[in-house]
Formats: structure tokens, sequence, C-alpha cells
């Protein structure tokens, strides 16, 4: 299936594009999920799941800070996605989010919020690499915005 970022889209009032975290949204700082919207749902989708990962984090496969399953395609606020819908393990094996907190003068860290919309549901709560492998080939539509972090 080919892959396509055409109108699916995740916004946030929160921070702009490329624009800065603010420290409520740092897991150390608050731990506040960035208010985010969705708009721009393809026909077809069945749920759409949402990650936030950070690939600048000094391990092999950066580090995972979010992930929701089981989002109603009609949605389109995730202020309360937390409680709302499936979380699964971030990259510290708990469900739930945490916010940036990149090492102490490492420079400045890439958050990227990814929504995808599935043509299937997905089952159980997978980490991020599983949910990856497993429902690659059921992506309509991709699409994220990145914000930054910076911990001095």
């Amino acid at each position: 299936m080919p892959l396509n970022i055409k109108d699916l889209k995740i916004t946030s009032v929160d921070f702009q594009p490329l624009g800065k975290l603010r420290d409520e949204h740092a897991g150390d700082k608050g731990n506040v999920l960035p208010k985010l919207k969705v708009s721009g749902v393809p026909a077809g989708t069945k749920e759409l799941a949402v990650i936030c990962h950070d690939p600048d984090a000094p391990l092999a496969n950066g580090f995972t800070h979010w992930v929701v399953y089981g989002i109603d395609p009609s949605t389109t606020d995730l202020s309360d996605a937390q409680e709302k819908f499936r979380v699964g393990p971030n990259g510290a094996g708990h469900k739930q989010y945490y916010g940036p907190q990149p090492p102490a003068g490492h420079g400045v860290h890439h958050y990227y919020f990814w929504v995808y919309a599935l043509d299937t549901k997905v089952e159980g709560t997978p980490t991020r690499e599983e949910f990856l492998q497993k429902y690659a080939d059921n992506i309509i539509e991709q699409n994220r915005i990145v914000g930054l972090y910076e911990n001095k």
C-alpha cells in the first residue's frame, strides 16, 4: 500500500512545528502532555495511533515517550487521550506519557508526535517497535509535528 501524507494532520496549541516545548511538558518539570489535535483523517480509517519519539536520545533506537492506541477516527482532541484510550509502554516500560528529559548538555532533542491512520484495529498495547513492525502495511496515512527541547 503506498504511504501518503495528504490531509492527515497533528497540531498543537502548545508549540509550533519545530518550536520549543515548554518546561511544563518535560518529564522532570511537570510532565504535562501537550494539547494535540488531529484533523484530515482519511476515509477507511478504522483506528488512529499516536506515538511520541525522541530519535536524538543516546540509545540505539532513541527513546519512546508515549504510545496510544484505540483512538476512534472521529476524535479530534487528544487532550484526554492518556485516560480515554489504550496507552502502550514508553521506553522505560511504563504505560504513560513521559515528557522530554534529555541528558543535561546533550543539546537540542527533537520530539516527533506521529499520528497514524490505520485500516485495521491495533491489538493490545505493543511497543513502538512492535507496532511499526506489525502494522506498517496497515498505515493509510501518517504525519507528525516536531517539538524541540533542551535540558541545559
